[in-house]
């Protein structure tokens, strides 16, 4: 695990059990900045709480209970008490939840969790039990623990997702927005220029784009240029290559925003990439 004094974390992958990441952590002073997350996150709280923002609250999660968030879904997270929180999470692709849906429930719809938290210790030693069998290297365990949580967590506590609203003039502002700054990732506009591209003003463009995406332009570029770096070292970039790539002045910016947002410094999450390359066997 990569180790911070009090704090350890290890993000990682198994190699049998394709789209899905892993984490195990402990942190005491971490904070985690807004952000989201392509994946579902299932956090089964171990020791002590997390407090993350969650749709407009704080929410808290103790021992024996799951912090959850839907994908493309904003929220923070840190400390509720001074010794901070132990967890370990799983992170299933929407594929993967969705098929795992399909099979087990009777969602109609893309599935998504309707509460953020769930009290539920039986399906908390459940996703503990998945990353002790990824670390064994036990694949048939991992894999069928992993849908029994999942069908648990859904029965429990899943729905269909909402489906998205009409756009208002607002939104279409707010996603034109989004566009630009995915394309100009590297030297994005001003809040003033990018306003004035788009006929509004910069508060009008700040008010939209943050009741579009949880949190404001420059929040979600941050956010977007380290999923972005995290597909390039999961290709093989070196972190400093990465850095430049995305936008950041350095690797020093580039470690600082990953910890915020990934957990782990983008070199740890690296090696335990390469680790899950080196373990797959050759292609016949």
């Amino acid at each position: 695990m990569a180790d911070f004094g009090e704090e350890a974390a290890r993000h990682w992958r198994y190699a049998d059990l394709p789209g899905v990441d892993l984490l195990r952590a402990r942190y005491v002073r971490k904070t985690f900045v807004r952000h989201t997350h392509e994946h579902f996150v299932i956090a089964a709280i171990a020791d002590g709480v997390e407090v993350f923002h969650h749709h407009g609250a704080d929410q808290y999660a103790g021992a024996g209970a799951l912090a959850l968030v839907n994908p493309d879904t904003s929220h923070t997270g840190r400390a509720g008490v001074p010794e901070g929180w132990r967890y370990g999470a799983v992170y299933p692709s929407p594929e993967v939840v969705s098929e795992i849906a399909a099979e087990t429930t009777l969602i109609r719809g893309t599935p998504g969790f309707v509460n953020p938290v769930l009290d539920d210790p039986y399906a908390v030693r459940l996703v503990h039990q998945v990353l002790r069998a990824a670390d064994e290297g036990n694949a048939l365990a991992a894999d069928t623990l992993l849908r029994v949580a999942v069908t648990r967590l859904l029965r429990l506590n899943g729905g269909p997702l909402p489906q998205r609203a009409v756009r208002t003039a607002g939104a279409r502002v707010a996603a034109r927005a989004r566009a630009v700054l995915e394309e100009r990732m590297v030297e994005p506009p001003t809040l003033e220029t990018l306003a004035g591209d788009l006929g509004t003003s910069p508060f009008a463009l700040l008010r939209s784009f943050r009741d579009a995406y949880g949190m404001p332009p420059h929040a979600w570029l941050t956010d977007a240029r380290v999923r972005r770096a995290r597909r390039l070292l999961d290709g093989g970039t070196a972190p400093a290559e990465a850095a430049v790539a995305v936008g950041f002045t350095d690797q020093p910016h580039l470690n600082r925003h990953f910890a915020r947002i990934v957990g782990v410094p983008p070199g740890a999450y690296q090696r335990e990439r390469k680790n899950v390359q080196d373990a797959r066997p050759p292609s016949p």
